[in-house]
C-alpha cells in the first residue's frame, strides 16, 4: 500500500498532536501521541522509536502502561513517522534529545522515564546524559549502539546509504528484518512494520524518505554512545532478547568480523557491567523486538521496574 510521506494515510493507534519546531532555521513538526490514563498515578513515561519503526508500534504497550496509571508520551522523531521530513538537517542525537526535551516542556512534563527501542535506546542514552533531573528512570530494550561499530566496519559516506535506501523493497525489507530481527521465525502480524516502510518506497517523494533514513544511519555510526554509559546516573533496567543479531554495516565486513557484530546474549551482559547499579533481564529466544514478539515477557519486567 502507498504511504505519503507523513504518514497521514496511516492511523496511530491514538490521537496524534503536533509540536511546531523551529530549528536549524527551518519551521518543522513533531507528531506525538500523550495517552493519559484516568486512574493517573503521577507518574510519566516516553517510549522512544528504533529507526525502522514509529510510534505506532508501541500499542499494546501504552495500553499495558496506562491500565496501570502512567501517562504515556510517544514522539516520533523529526525524520520519522508522522513527523516533517525535512530536505536538509543536521542530524545529532543531541538535536533529537533536545526536541523530546522541548516537547516535554510544552506538556509541562518535568520528570519522566525514558524507554528507547533500538536506535531509540541511543537517543534514550543521550538525553538521559544530557537530562539527569528530568531522566527519573532509564529503560532500554534491546538498544542499538551497545557496541562502537566504527571500530570494525569501514566508513561510508552519506551518498552510499542514501543509493542503498532507494534500491528499499518490500521483499529487501522482510528478508532484513526476518534474518537480523527474528532470527527467522516469522509471524504474520510482523508483517505491518515491514508495510509501513515498504509503503513509503512507493512514494514519489523517497528520496526525502531515503535522504533522511541515509542521514540518520551516519548518525548512529558516527556518535557512539557505549563510551559514555558509565556516566548514566539514572536507575536503569536493560531489556534483551538475546537472540538479536542487529549490528550495523554487516555487510562490509569480512564473514570473521560478521561473527563478532551483534551478540545481544554477550552485549546485555557487558552493559549491565558498565552502567552503575543497571538491572538486566534476558529473554531467551527472543530477537530484536521483545515488545512485539513477547510482549508478556516485556511488559511484566517494565512494570515491576517502574513501580520500584
Amino acid at each position: 500500500q502507498w504511504l505519503d510521506i507523513e504518514l497521514s494515510n496511516y492511523k496511530y493507534p491514538f490521537k496524534v498532536s503536533t509540536l511546531p519546531l523551529h530549528i536549524q532555521e527551518q519551521d518543522l513538526k513533531m507528531a506525538y501521541m500523550d495517552v493519559k490514563p484516568e486512574n493517573y498515578n503521577g507518574k510519566n513515561i516516553v517510549l522512544i522509536h528504533g529507526k525502522n519503526f514509529n510510534g505506532a508500534y508501541w500499542k499494546t504497550t501504552i495500553e499495558a502502561l496506562t491500565k496501570e496509571g502512567f501517562r504515556v508520551i510517544v514522539p516520533d522523531q523529526i525524520g520519522f513517522g508522522k513527523s516533517s521530513k525535512p530536505a536538509h538537517f543536521h542530524y545529532t542525537f543531541q538535536q533529537l534529545a533536545q526536541n523530546t526535551k522541548t516537547l516535554l516542556d510544552s506538556l509541562n512534563i518535568t520528570k519522566t522515564a525514558i524507554l528507547g527501542h533500538s536506535m531509540g535506546g541511543m537517543l534514550a542514552t543521550r538525553f538521559a546524559l544530557m537530562y539527569p533531573q528530568t531522566t527519573e528512570k532509564l529503560i532500554l530494550e534491546n538498544p542499538i549502539g551497545l557496541e562502537d561499530w566504527k571500530v570494525k566496519v569501514p566508513y561510508k559516506p552519506v551518498e552510499w546509504w542514501y543509493n542503498n535506501e532507494l534500491k528499499k523493497s518490500y521483499e529487501g525489507i522482510k528478508k532484513y528484518q526476518l534474518s537480523s530481527y527474528y532470527d527467522y521465525q516469522w509471524k504474520p502480524e510482523y508483517e505491518e512494520w515491514v508495510k509501513l516502510l515498504a509503503g513509503w518506497s512507493l512514494n514519489s517523494e523517497y528520496s526525502i524518505i531515503a535522504w533522511n533514513a541515509a542521514l540518520t544511519y551516519d548518525m548512529i555510526f558516527t556518535q557512539p554512545v557505549v563510551y559514555e554509559f558509565k556516566n548514566i546516573t539514572s536507575p536503569t533496567l536493560l531489556i534483551i532478547g538475546t537472540r538479536d543479531r542487529t549490528a550495523l554495516g554487516k555487510p562490509l565486513v569480512s564473514d570473521e568480523v560478521r561473527k563478532t557484530m551483534g551478540l545481544y546474549d554477550e552485549l546485555g551482559k557487558k552493559t549491565q557491567k558498565t552502567i552503575p547499579g543497571a538491572q538486566l533481564v534476558e529473554i531467551e529466544n527472543v530477537g530484536h523486538l521483545p515488545h512485539i514478539e513477547r510482549f508478556e515477557r516485556f511488559i511484566e519486567p517494565l512494570i515491576l521496574f517502574l513501580r520500584e
